[in-house]
């Protein structure tokens, strides 16, 4: 950072403490051996669907591809990705898709090329992370042992919090039920009842009702103002508060590995949390910098 014209500008902060995570990332990725390194892969395919959703957001608003390749996430950096910026068309960015990411199988019978130029961008995301979360699981369950309790306890939490955002996310929206419904990860807490019941809400209020039933987002529902807590903190807020307190717990599981899903996933949120305090000392606003701090 010397040889920045303003070492505490947030953006180059936030840079190199990236750099950094995916520097360490790489190191543990070059020594691991199977499982822990299909492991390790399952934890990069995540960045790799925001950074290919970058990319055919990018291509249907004919961005540049320079443009679109400084907002990458580098720890989502595949092969191939170079021959993907370069896709003049939809269909070209779709068959790139399919060969030369290991992110095939989960677009092959979910989405066609027509879905790309149809679909709203985040029904895209949404029906890619399903697919993920879903492989990911299996793939936890077959481990086994700590590892499968520790990672299906945080996998669990992270469908059911889609779930969730994806039904508020949608009243007011031409999505329709079924749509809606076809969303959904096929695991988590509230897998199958209580996204039955989602899958024919209209409104907040009804959601609410639904999670009335399960303790645990009932808290996180009434931290966040929604049920008379407080006002100023997002249901967001409240997700991500649960999260880090989900991934601290994963520490305590000796010999699991959840520790490495959940050291990336802290050290994300503690780069966010820098990044919040140098925009805060830079507007003047050292006052706001306990806002959004979270225990990591």
């Amino acid at each position: 950072m010397d040889n920045e014209p303003s070492p505490l500008a947030a953006t180059t902060i936030g840079e190199r403490a990236t750099g950094k995570m995916v520097e360490e990332f790489e190191y543990l990725r070059s020594c691991a051996v199977a499982p822990l390194s299909t492991f390790l892969e399952y934890i990069r395919y995540g960045y790799m669907i925001d950074n290919v959703v970058l990319l055919i957001s990018g291509t249907l608003h004919e961005r540049e591809p320079e443009a679109l390749k400084a907002k990458l996430h580098p720890l989502g950096i595949f092969e191939g990705i170079n021959s993907i910026q370069a896709s003049g068309t939809l269909s070209d960015l779709y068959d790139d898709i399919l060969v030369d990411t290991p992110l095939a199988p989960y677009i092959q019978g979910c989405l066609s090329v027509e879905d790309l130029n149809e679909m709203n961008i985040e029904i895209i995301r949404n029906t890619l992370f399903k697919s993920y979360l879903e492989d990911f699981a299996e793939f936890c369950r077959k481990m086994g042992g700590v590892t499968a309790e520790a990672m299906l306890e945080i996998l669990t939490f992270e469908a059911d919090r889609r779930s969730i955002n994806i039904t508020l996310n949608s009243f007011g929206t031409e999505i329709q039920r079924d749509e809606r419904a076809k969303l959904y990860p096929s695991l988590g807490l509230l897998y199958p009842e209580g996204l039955e019941r989602f899958k024919r809400a209209d409104d907040a209020d009804q959601v609410r009702t639904v999670i009335e039933s399960y303790p645990a987002y009932r808290e996180l529902f009434a931290d966040a103002g929604l049920q008379g807590g407080d006002d100023d903190k997002t249901l967001e807020d409240a997700f991500v508060d649960y999260e880090v307190k989900l991934n601290r717990i994963a520490f305590t599981r000796h010999g699991a590995y959840s520790a490495f899903y959940s050291y990336f996933k802290l050290k994300e949120q503690e780069i966010r949390y820098i990044v919040w305090i140098a925009e805060c000392i830079l507007q003047g606003r050292k006052d706001k910098i306990s806002q959004f701090s979270h225990v990591v």
